[in-house]
This record gives C-alpha cells, structure tokens and sequence, in this order.
C-alpha cells in the first residue's frame, strides 16, 4: 500500500526522507502528480520544473548527509520573481526577459542547500505590485473560494500551500505581498523584519520595504523554514507540555487608514483569539496603536516609486496599463519631500513605545474577503489601488518600519474560506510571534489544506 505524502507538512516530510522510509523522488513524484491533477483550475504555477525536479530528487538521494538536511526531499514552489538557476524569472510580465537565471537567488539556494527541491515558479501580477494575482501568466484562485483571487503578490504560492501541491513555499512581501494571499488561503505567511533573511527583490526592495519569508501550513513548518532562509539552526518548537510564557498582548480592530473599515467576520475573529488566548494565561488588553495621519502617502509613494524603479528598462508597450500608471505616479512620487524624507525613523519613534508596553500587537489580517478572480490586470490603474486599499490596509505599516509580521488562519466566513488574524512585534520578535501563532494553533487548530480532489 502507497503511503500518501501529498498533504503532509515539510517537517514530516523531511523525517521520512532522513529516515529512509521514503525516497526524495516517491515525494517530488506525488506532488507533481497533484499538481498536474489541480493547477488547471487554481493557476499557481506559471512554470512546473518536472523532469528537472525529479532528477534532482534522484541526485539529493545520494547525499552523504541526507540525514542532517532540515528540509530533506521537501518539494517546494518559489515566487516567479527570484532567480531558480536555468530558468526564467518573468515577475508576471510579457516584458520580462526569457533567458534563464545564471544562478539561485540566496534563498533558494539556502533552500536547496537544506534539502528542498525546487517544482516550480509560481504565478504572480505583474512585478508584484498588487494584492490579486493575475495577468498574462495566469490567474491564481482560492483553492477553499475558486470564485475569489488567492491575494498577491505571492498569490500562486500561497494557492500552491493550500492546495497541497506543496508543503511550503517561498514568496516575497513588500505591501502585505506574503501575509495578504496566506490570510485568504488560511496559511501561515510570516513577514520577518529588516536585514533577517536577505532581500534582494527587483531593483532596491521596494525602498527596503520587501523581505522575503515563508508560506506554510503549520507554525513548525514556519519556524523551520524561517531558520533555513535566515541561515541558522531551527529552534526546537515548545513541550506541549510546558507552560507558555505569559505576553502583553494589545488588540486593535482600528485600521490604520482612515476612512477604510473593518469588516464583522474579521473584528469577530480578533476578539475571539483575545477571548482565547486571555482564558489561556496571557495578558490581554484593548489598545490602538498611534498610527500617524501621513501613513498612507508615505506608503504610496514608496510603493509606486519602487514600481518605477522596477520597470526601468522594460518595454512600456508590453507592460499592462495599470502596471504603466503605477510606475508613471512612481516617477512623480519619487519628486517629492515623501521620499525625502525618514519615514521608517519617524514610524518606529512613534509606535516604538507602545511596542514598548506590549510585546504582541493582535490585528485582523485583512479588512474584508479577497476580491474576485477577475482580470484586474486589463482594468484602470485607481480600480485597483481602491480594491487593494479597501481590502488589505493593515499589512503596509509593518513593511514601512521593517518590523516582524505573521498572519494565521482564525476562524470562516460564509463562503467556507478561513478569516485570518495578523500579529506583530518589534525587530528581533520573530520567535515571539511563532510562539503566540503556536498557542493560537493549539487553541483552534485549523485544516491544513482546502478540501480538493
């Protein structure tokens, strides 16, 4: 009888490997079948590595040090806009070049260096500017909603992860572009802060707001490949039996914009977690975070101005008309005393003492259900800044100021998808936000994958 390893998490995965209860290639083979089986109507892949994927399995067998590799045989999905060696980085673009990567981007090549095997690219909007993922390469859905986008920018990713096509997956976040498609696909997305795993993303990171990090299905996944991609040791998950440590946990429901409500299902998630995580011991209060007025055109400019410095030298005929007018009002912003001027610094000065009274910020994750899957990509550029903006507006302050983000499924809404709720903390919080996702996790454990084939 053939043991299933599709739907298994990459720790599990990783200790039959190391085990030798199960070849690398037996693993590669079963997701590349499912992927052939599901990604028809999901679209997570713009580029499936299958002859090559399972090649490299066969090879990963025969290492010497197969049984100290934390990511063994684990097959995982990268974000179509870091360098896979051999083959083409396309960002969601007609402009993009064709001609394969030289080299790994150093994530993935400490991914690989793990253990892991690369099976595919996955599908993102074009240069990664917006919260739908679609465009020339393919629309990536909800694998728990198909009627709705799986979020962007890491939006075939996080579809790949849900499916269970892939236990993890390897995406990006400047805007919310992790944390944004793993809430609508009830992952793990975890943003972590400056300077922890390399960056590298496009032409300057989107003004150092862009860090790359994982998508999973787990906490233990999470904090697993967060080690990898950091370059260390991953951290032994807490005893079950060991009491957790009691944390100053703040809950906000306000959004960090004005004017941009939060919607029932995602208030209602974020006090039922204060609700649980109070009768479990920890310290929970009602606190809003002092956000300032100027937040939102800080944000904007940085983000339309990154756009431009990302389409420089690419074809405008071939770029879509909402992508032309972004990096168009990049090149403006650019002009001005917004980008002239620290907002990082003046951010951090002005919420670093609240962070200083709480050690966990409790948020929605989102402000309402992703949009359609729709083709967003041949409608107007302010169609989509007011769907994305109305949508996600509580994931951006945390790329301005470079501190740690996670989101993690928390609950339903009526349609069946998961409703997700976002911590935060400052630099260095990383381990703190795996920690309280963890007490999360074994508070309301949630289904690992949407109920597919």
């Amino acid at each position: 009888m053939t043991t299933t390893w599709t739907g298994r998490t990459a720790a599990e995965i990783a200790a039959a490997v190391r085990e030798k209860r199960v070849t690398p290639r037996e693993v590669v083979a079963q997701h590349l079948a499912r992927i052939g089986e599901l990604d028809g109507g999901i679209g997570a892949f713009r580029a499936v590595r299958g002859q090559a994927a399972l090649a490299e399995a066969g090879e990963l067998a025969a290492r010497t040090d197969l049984d100290r590799l934390p990511l063994a045989g684990v097959p995982v999905a990268v974000k179509d806009n870091l360098a896979v060696h051999g083959e083409a980085t396309r960002n969601g673009s007609a402009a993009s070049s064709t001609a394969p990567a030289d080299e790994d981007h150093v994530t993935v090549a400490r991914l690989r260096a793990a253990g892991a095997i690369v099976v595919g690219l996955t599908n993102v909007p074009e240069l990664c500017v917006f919260g739908t993922t679609d465009g020339v390469h393919g629309t990536a859905r909800n694998p728990w909603d198909l009627s709705r986008t799986a979020g962007g920018s890491s939006g075939g990713s996080a579809a790949a992860v849900a499916a269970g096509m892939v236990p993890v997956a390897l995406g990006n976040d400047g805007m919310g572009s992790l944390r944004i498609p793993a809430a609508n696909c009830g992952l793990i997305g975890l943003k972590p802060g400056l300077g922890i795993v390399p960056a590298g993303i496009g032409n300057g990171d989107w003004f150092s707001m862009a860090e790359n990090g994982p998508l999973t299905t787990t906490v233990e996944d999470a904090r697993l490949m967060l080690a990898v991609l950091a370059d260390g040791e991953p951290q032994p998950a807490p005893q079950p039996t060991a009491e957790p440590p009691v944390r100053r946990i703040a809950v906000s429901t306000r959004s960090p914009l004005p004017g941009v409500t939060i919607s029932r299902p995602y208030a209602e998630a974020v006090r039922e977690a204060a609700r649980l995580l109070a009768a479990a011991g920890q310290t929970v209060r009602r606190a809003d975070p002092p956000y300032p007025l100027g937040l939102g055109p800080a944000v904007l400019a940085r983000w339309t101005a990154g756009t431009a410095q990302d389409a420089e030298g690419l074809d405008p005929h071939l770029l879509t008309r909402r992508t032309r007018r972004h990096a168009a009002v990049g090149r403006l912003a650019a002009r001005t005393p917004l980008m002239r001027t620290d907002h990082r610094a003046r951010l951090r000065q002005r919420l670093t003492p609240f962070f200083e009274r709480y050690d966990v910020l409790l948020t929605p994750a989102l402000a309402r259900r992703g949009p359609a899957a729709a083709p967003w990509h041949e409608r107007g550029w302010l169609p989509n800044l007011l769907v994305n903006t109305r949508y996600s507006p509580l994931t951006p302050p945390w790329n301005l100021a470079g501190w740690p983000a996670l989101t993690l499924p928390f609950g339903t809404l009526a349609s069946g998808a998961p409703c997700s709720v976002q911590l935060v903390a400052l630099p260095g919080g990383e381990g703190r936000l795996l920690e309280v996702a963890g007490l999360l996790e074994t508070l309301r454990p949630w289904p690992r994958t949407a109920p597919l084939g």
